[in-house]
């Protein structure tokens, strides 16, 4: 089930979750998740930010619509990458993140989308 994230408060919590997650369990990816939330909040509106949820609880992965197209934001953990998918959580990873990867990368990145 997804929720929709509508508000800054809503927001916080999504990334609050998602960074002590990382911390423990992905700590390849826990520096580089800032800036792509900073890219989300500059392409996407309220409206067309969703979070899968499970047991009642925001889990990782994220929904945006950019230019009218559906992206799925996923951790992908045999790469231990955050990718950004086509359309749905098993659509074609488009690009994929690490806190190795230049911010300039994230940039082009949402750029093209």
């Amino acid at each position: 089930m997804a929720l929709s994230v509508n508000t800054l408060n809503l927001l916080n919590q999504y990334i609050t979750g998602v960074m002590e997650r990382a911390e423990h369990h992905a700590p390849n990816v826990d520096e580089i998740a800032l800036a792509i939330v900073g890219a989300i909040i500059w392409k996407v509106t309220d409206e067309d930010i969703q979070v899968k949820t499970y047991s009642g609880q925001m889990a990782n992965v994220l929904w945006m619509t950019i230019n009218v197209n559906r992206y799925a934001l996923v951790y992908n953990h045999e790469n231990e990458t955050i990718e950004i998918r086509e359309g749905s959580i098993r659509g074609n990873a488009l690009y994929e993140f690490t806190n190795a990867t230049p911010i300039i990368e994230i940039k082009q990145a949402f750029n093209n989308l």
